[in-house]
C-alpha cells in the first residue's frame, strides 16, 4: 500500500471525480458509508453519538453520516463549529439532506460555551478538519478541541485527527489536536500516522476503501510504502524436492562476549528456523559449551580470547555475515570488526554492538560494501546518525544516512521503517509492544542473516525480515500476551509465520494449516 502526501491523495481524488466519472458528492457518499458500516458493526443503538462538523468536505462526511445514523436509528446530534461563514458545496448539499430526510437540526456554535454537555458515555465523530489542513489550529476551534479531549468520552476521527497534519508536524501546536481513540483513514493511511509522537492523536487507525481509481494510484509516485502480506507472499523462496542444505546458504553470526552469549544462541536459532542451509557462530571461547549445548544444529569457530571476539579471518566460504549481537565494545573487538569491514564482500547484516562501534569510529562507515543492512533501534541510530525532534525529521535523516552510505537502514519500532539508497521509505505492518524485550533484536538479525543466506536481495531480506519477525510476534502474542512474550516465543513462532504469509495473512491461518496438516495426516 503507497503512501501519498495529502496533496497527492486530493489530486487522486480529483482524478476518481473526473474519470469513474463519480460526481464528488456520490464520492463523499461511499466514503461516509463506509464510515457508517464500520460503526454499525461495533456499537448498538443505546450509544449518543455528538458528530462535531467543520464547514468543510470533512464536515461534509460527517453530515452524511449523521443522516445514515439517524436513519438507522442511532441518536446523533449534529454540532457545527461555525468558525466561518464559508462552506462547501457538499458540506452545503449534505447539510439539505441532514434536515430533509433525517430531520436532524444542526447545531451551530461560535463559542465553547455553547457546547452542549459531553457525557463520557457519548461517542464523539471527529469531522471538523481534514487532510488538507496546512496551519495550526487557533481560537474558539482549538478550545472546542481542548473540551473534547477531556470529555472521557470515546472519539473516531474521520479520515484524520482534527488539527493533525499529514505529514511534518515540527511546526504545529501540539495543544490543538484531537485525541482520537479511533481514526478511519480514507483509502491511504496518512504518513503522520508512522511516527510515535502522533500515536496521542491517531489511537487505533483503519484504512477504509472508498474505491480510488487503481489507475491513478498505480501512476502517482510515491517514495513510502506500508508493508502489507500482499508484498511479502510473492518474496517468499519455495522449495523443490531435490534441494539440499547447501542450496540454502551458509551463515557467519559473529556474535557474544562473557555474559551475552545468549545474543548468539537467539540469533543462531532464529537463522535456522528462517530456512538457512547451515550457521557457523563465530564467539568468544567463553561461550563453546553455551551454543554447542543449546543450539546443536549450529557449527562453531571458537575465538582465541575467551571473553571477546578479538579477530574474525576469512569470510570467503560463507554466503553471508552477520555481525554485532552481544559483541561488547572493547577495544580488540573493534579491531576485529574493523578488519571486517575492511576485507568481507559479502551480503552483511549490522546490529547491537557493533553499531554503538560504528558510531564511534564514523569514519568506518565509508567502508560498508553495498549489500549491508544496518538494524538500529532509535537510540542507535541517534548515535549513528545525530538526535532528532520528531519521527517525521528521523525519517528524512534515515533516508540521508542511507543514501550517503550505500546502505539499508532498518529502523526498529512500532513501524519499523526500511530505507533504501535509492531513497525508498517502507513501513512495516506487523509487531506489537510485547516484543520490546531483551532478545528481540538478536532475532530479527538472525533472520534477516538466513534471508541473505538463502539468496534474497538485501532489500526482499530487509523488508521480509521485518515482517516475518513482527508476525512471529503477533502470533506469539495471539498465544500468550503481550506481558509474557519473550524472544524465545518469537523464534518458536517463525514457522508458523511462514504459513500465515503464505494463506493470506491471517494471525491465526497458521492454526488452519496445522489443522488442515493433521487431516492429511502429515
Amino acid at each position: 500500500m503507497k503512501i501519498f502526501r495529502c496533496d497527492q491523495i486530493k489530486d487522486i481524488d480529483e482524478y476518481t471525480i473526473k474519470h469513474e466519472p463519480v460526481s464528488s458528492i456520490d464520492l463523499m457518499e461511499r466514503a461516509s458509508g463506509e464510515i457508517f458500516k464500520w460503526i454499525e458493526s461495533r456499537f448498538d443503538r443505546s450509544n449518543k453519538f455528538l458528530i462535531f462538523v467543520g464547514p468543510g468536505n470533512n464536515g461534509g462526511d460527517g453530515l452524511a453520516l449523521a443522516r445514515m445514523l439517524s436513519l438507522n436509528r442511532y441518536i446523533v446530534k449534529v454540532i457545527y463549529v461555525k468558525f466561518t461563514e464559508k462552506t462547501s458545496v457538499d458540506w452545503e448539499l449534505n447539510s439539505y439532506r441532514l434536515k430533509t430526510e433525517a430531520q436532524v437540526q444542526i447545531n451551530p456554535i461560535k463559542s465553547p460555551d455553547d457546547l452542549p454537555m459531553i457525557s463520557s458515555d457519548d461517542i464523539i465523530i471527529d469531522a471538523i478538519f481534514g487532510s488538507g489542513l496546512t496551519r495550526s489550529i487557533e481560537g474558539m476551534v482549538a478550545e472546542v478541541i481542548r473540551i473534547i479531549n477531556i470529555s472521557g468520552a470515546r472519539i473516531i476521527s474521520i479520515d484524520i485527527p482534527s488539527g493533525l497534519f499529514g505529514e511534518d508536524n515540527i511546526a504545529n501546536n501540539h495543544g490543538n489536536i484531537v485525541k482520537a481513540d479511533f481514526t478511519l483513514s480514507f483509502q491511504f493511511p496518512k504518513l503522520s500516522f508512522m511516527f510515535a509522537e502522533n500515536a496521542q492523536y491517531v489511537g487505533n487507525w483503519e484504512v477504509l476503501n472508498i474505491g480510488l481509481d487503481c489507475s491513478a494510484i498505480n501512476s502517482t509516485v510515491s517514495p513510502y510504502v506500508f508493508l502489507e502480506n500482499n508484498d511479502i507472499a510473492p518474496l517468499l523462496k519455495t522449495r523443490s524436492q531435490f534441494d539440499h542444505k547447501g542450496n540454502f546458504g551458509h551463515g557467519l553470526l559473529i556474535s557474544g562476549s562473557i555474559g551475552k552469549m545468549g545474543a548468539a544462541v537467539m540469533g543462531a536459532e532464529a537463522a535456522l528456523r528462517t530456512g538457512i542451509g547451515l550457521i557457523t557462530c563465530h564467539i568468544p571461547s567463553c561461550g563453546n559449551v553455551i551454543v554447542q549445548s543449546s543450539v546443536p544444529e549450529a557449527m562453531v569457530i571458537v575465538d582465541k580470547s575467551e571473553k571477546q571476539i578479538s579477530e574474525v579471518g576469512k569470510t570467503d566460504i560463507f554466503s553471508a555475515v552477520g555481525v554485532g549481537p552481544g559483541l561488547g565494545a572493547d577495544p580488540i573487538s573493534q579491531i576485529a570488526l574493523f578488519s571486517l569491514l575492511s576485507e568481507c564482500k559479502k551480503p552483511m547484516v549490522i546490529d547491537a554492538d557493533a553499531l554503538n562501534v560504528l558510531s564511534i569510529n564514523r569514519e568506518w562507515l565509508s567502508l560498508l560494501n553495498e549489500e549491508t543492512i544496518l538494524t538500529p533501534h532509535l537510540k542507535e541510530f541517534e548515535r549513528l546518525a545525530g538526535k532528532t525532534e520528531t519521527g517525521f525529521e528521523r525519517m528524512k535523516r534515515q533516508i540521508e544516512f542511507s543514501r550517503q552510505n550505500n546502505c539499508i537502514v532498518v529502523l526498529k519500532g512500532a513501524h519499523t521503517s526500511v530505507t533504501t539508497p535509492g531513497g525508498k521509505v517502507m513501513f512495516n505492518n506487523t509487531g506489537n509492544p510485547g516484543m520490546a524485550k531483551g532478545g528481540s533484536g538478536d532475532v530479527l538479525t538472525g533472520i534477516i542473516l538466513a534471508l541473505l543466506a538463502q539468496g534474497y536481495t538485501p532489500e526482499n531480506s530487509a523488508v521480509t525480515g521485518v515482517y516475518l519477525h513482527g508476525l512471529a510476534g503477533d502470533i506469539a502474542a495471539d498465544e500468550l500476551c503481550f506481558e509474557s512474550i519473550i524472544a524465545s516465543d518469537i523464534i518458536n513462532c517463525i514457522g508458523k509465520a511462514f504459513n500465515t504469509i503464505r494463506h493470506n495473512g491471517s494471525t491465526t491461518q497458521w492454526r488452519k494449516c496445522e489443522e488442515e496438516r493433521g487431516r492429511k495426516g502429515e
